[in-house]
């Protein structure tokens, strides 16, 4: 009779136990919801900010002009792979243009950008614009590029608008001539820009001259001498 009294006390004890673990957590969770409303969320502080690495900001600004595929035939078959032409600039008057050829795309654009800051050229821009009117060849093809006004854009096209994207010129008209092939065209616009003379060694003939010319007259003008006179005409007899 004792065992079964002591195990009927220990039932009884462990509900109250319980009960008293529960309240404990409503009470709790009372408090929690009390001090944070539904409506509003908790700071959480710099979790999105440290989350993963910061990119940092590139120092030229890439333009992709063509992808080709290419072939080469040796002995043991044909080999295909890649070929890439990127120019890149900084939008300060430095661009560079660059070729790759690789078995993947992402491989070639890679060594392009690599192989064009090993070809970078500087060239002066004023106002947004260039210095003076350039007339450039290469091979079969040929550019001229004019200076504009501020507020016209960048009239050109093909891989030549995107070079002067890339390299800060925001007026400037382009004319083209010759073959479509986008390579050629990129290097004979490279040709022209570094052909740009600096701002102090071109000629401006839009200012006047400052200096006021004074003429003095000391002495008097000479006199014109009197015309001579002529002999009478004989008459005929």
């Amino acid at each position: 009779m004792s065992e079964n009294v002591q195990n009927t006390q220990a039932e009884i004890e462990t509900p109250v136990e319980v009960q008293e673990g529960t309240e404990e957590v409503t009470t709790q969770a009372t408090e929690s919801s009390e001090a944070a409303p539904r409506g509003e969320r908790r700071p959480r502080g710099d979790r999105r900010e440290n989350r993963g690495m910061r990119q940092e900001e590139k120092e030229f600004r890439e333009e992709l002009l063509a992808i080709d595929r290419v072939t080469r035939v040796t002995a043991g078959g044909r080999q295909l792979r890649f070929r890439a032409s990127v120019v890149i600039g900084d939008g300060k008057g430095r661009i560079g243009l660059g070729i790759g050829k690789a078995g993947e795309v992402q491989v070639a654009i890679e060594k392009a950008v690599r192989d064009a800051k090993k070809n970078l050229i500087t060239f002066p821009i004023v106002n947004g614009t260039i210095a003076h009117d350039v007339f450039v060849s290469f091979k079969s093809s040929s550019v001229f590029l004019h200076p504009a006004s501020p507020g016209t854009g960048i009239i050109a096209g093909g891989s030549i608008r995107k070079i002067f994207a890339v390299s800060g010129l925001k007026d400037v008209i382009a004319k083209q001539h010759g073959a479509p092939n986008r390579i050629t065209n990129a290097r004979v616009a490279m040709k022209a820009l570094s052909a740009i003379k600096p701002l102090h060694l071109t000629p401006r003939f839009d200012k006047k001259s400052t200096q006021t010319e004074t003429v003095v007259a000391s002495e008097a003008p000479a006199k014109k001498a009197a015309p001579k006179a002529r002999a009478p005409k004989k008459s005929a007899e």
